[in-house]
């Protein structure tokens, strides 16, 4: 059987997902893809009548279960199409089973788990990857609207805003543990955004891409952080061929463990295929067997944050490189301002220095 890859297109209210959709079955039906598309589920049932702010608290269970049943359904039948399809193929769901858990109590979504015999865990690796949009209510506030969902509660004002944006970071929350979450900023150009979208799928399919470089800063902290998630990274670098870097990175958060193998492996000066896979603990034990011994394991923790619309990783090294503090944008285009958050100073930009390439790092000295 043939693998098909399943992506999520999530995130906050008006992030852009509908217009997302259109251009990716566009892009990838010329490409010679087939592209399956599940239709957002909670939307349905608003559209059929159904209010997630009810007051009456059976119908608001029963309306989410239910939501949770006909999106694993829906998913399922459409992997299967997907599987039978002459042609290359893959699925893109509107929205995945995770976020359903951004809209409720925890206590609540370990029950509805288990109503449907899946662990949080398991719903979450359900997914090969999961695409972020961020909502326009964060750093791009002139183009949120309400006018492209009749159903949605968050209003075209200050507190709708507030609404908005707190929804996003529930989402992206929601989700955290996933190992190719990919969280797409907003742009002062919409189509920088679309095309993010699209070049991260094609990296997902395994289609060759041009080798580019995110932004990285050493940086001081002066300040208490945005609100940030949290998550501890053991990286340890393989014995491999020329022109290639293999990486095993173990990710820990509050409640989950997630090993990843990746290979990337440069075809010219210019461009490059990365894979990625998930690993069990056993084989993530086994392959350190094959670590490099002219490289030291990287332990880091991380916070990961959105600040004014755009999406920041800050790692914080530990032994070998105790004391550097490195901040990494994701997805800013090169004429794009950096929104730096107040609570941290650029001490020297270190953009393209090998010396601070990750593989590099991680070099024995």
């Amino acid at each position: 059987m043939k693998e098909i890859k399943r992506i999520v297109l999530t995130g906050g209210p008006c992030a852009g997902k509908t217009t997302a959709l259109v251009r990716i079955i566009e892009h990838f039906s010329s490409l010679g893809f087939k592209v399956f598309t599940v239709p957002e589920v909670p939307t349905l049932f608003s559209q059929g009548g159904w209010n997630y702010l009810t007051p009456n608290y059976d119908l608001y269970y029963q309306g989410e279960l239910a939501i949770l049943e006909m999106q694993l359904a829906l998913e399922d039948s459409f992997m299967r199409l997907a599987e039978t399809c002459t042609k290359p193929a893959f699925v893109v769901c509107d929205r995945g089973t995770l976020d359903i858990a951004a809209y409720m109590k925890p206590g609540m979504w370990k029950e509805l788990t288990e109503r449907v015999n899946f662990t949080p865990t398991e719903l979450r690796h359900r997914y090969d990857a999961v695409l972020h949009l961020v909502s326009a209510a964060d750093g791009a506030e002139q183009y949120y609207t309400t006018a492209t969902n009749s159903t949605r509660y968050e209003q075209m004002n200050e507190e709708g805003l507030r609404i908005a944006r707190d929804l996003d970071k529930k989402v992206n929350r929601a989700w955290t543990g996933h190992p190719h979450l990919r969280v797409i900023n907003n742009h002062d150009n919409f189509e920088a955004k679309i095309n993010r979208v699209l070049k991260e799928i094609a990296g997902v399919l395994g289609i060759p891409q041009q080798m580019q470089q995110e932004r990285k800063y050493i940086v001081k902290q002066c300040g208490e952080l945005p609100e940030n998630i949290l998550s501890e990274i053991t990286q340890t670098y393989l014995v491999a061929d020329p022109n290639t870097e293999v990486r095993l990175r173990r990710r820990s958060w509050a409640d989950d463990v997630v090993n990843v193998h990746k290979t990337k492996k440069r075809l010219s000066e210019n461009e490059s295929v990365e894979t990625e896979r998930q690993v069990s603990n056993a084989l993530y034990e086994s392959l350190l067997q094959q670590a490099d011994p002219y490289r030291q394991t990287v332990v880091k923790t991380r916070h990961s944050f959105i600040y004014k619309g755009q999406y920041f990783e800050l790692d914080r090294y530990h032994g070998a490189l105790e004391g550097l503090l490195m901040l990494e944008t994701k997805g800013i285009e090169k004429q794009e301002a950096v929104n730096l958050p107040p609570c941290l100073t650029i001490t020297e930009d270190v953009t393209g220095n090998p010396q601070y390439f990750a593989y590099n790092l991680a070099l024995k000295r």
